[in-house]
């Protein structure tokens, strides 16, 4: 199973968790501090130690999906969680948090379709683009390309739904139409609580550009 580079989504913010409410403060500050970690563990960190720290991120995860089950952004952040694990454990046996990241994604689609601007669509899309197809996984590229596409058409400034969906127009060889996408990820503004994770973006934009240009002859 090649490596499941989902998750890297914006954390936006729902005008509920402004709520004076304490129980909705813990939910958006436990929600952040997923984020925050999961950044930390995909960019800092490699080998047995990222797999070591993702699996105590996923007992976190569980922990605030199970305090807080109505909670879509909760839903997302544990999917991301457990697909980008299965990226980094790799072989057959990620496939389980394949599948179970699928769920999560699914379960906050029904609560909120559109929740985090719509980035359970960009990370289902980018699942369905990555996992192996029947009779070994899910992995369908025509539900890849609808779910991306709905992404962009939610959040079409995004530096995340535009990078996975050229991404996915990449491995498509479809090299004009994916440079377009790169070249507005590379130009979306920066989100201010997420500052290692829009520098390890643009990291994989970059290079990605790099590469779709040789193939272009560029």
């Amino acid at each position: 199973m090649k490596k499941l580079t989902l998750g890297r989504l914006a954390l936006i913010a729902s005008l509920a968790l402004v709520s004076s409410n304490p129980a909705w403060a813990d939910l958006d500050s436990d929600v952040h501090k997923l984020q925050q970690r999961w950044a930390e563990v995909n960019y800092q960190l490699e080998g047995k130690a990222q797999v070591t720290a993702f699996e105590i991120l996923m007992n976190d995860a569980e922990n605030v999906t199970t305090q807080y089950p109505q909670d879509a952004p909760a839903w997302i952040w544990s999917g991301i969680i457990k697909s980008t694990y299965a990226g980094a454990k790799g072989g057959i046996g990620a496939l389980k948090f394949a599948k179970a990241s699928r769920a999560d994604l699914e379960k906050a689609m029904k609560i909120e379709p559109d929740a985090m601007n719509g980035s359970a669509y960009t990370s289902l899309g980018t699942l369905y683009f990555n996992v192996p197809g029947w009779p070994v996984g899910f992995g369908d590229d025509e539900k890849a390309e609808e779910l991306l596409l709905k992404a962009v058409t939610i959040n079409p400034n995004g530096i995340d739904s535009n990078y996975f969906y050229g991404d996915y127009l990449k491995s498509e060889k479809r090299y004009q139409e994916a440079e377009s996408f790169f070249l507005k990820a590379q130009s979306a503004p920066g989100r201010p609580d997420r500052p290692l994770a829009d520098a390890g973006r643009q990291e994989e934009i970059a290079l990605a550009l790099l590469e779709l240009r040789e193939k272009l002859g560029k």
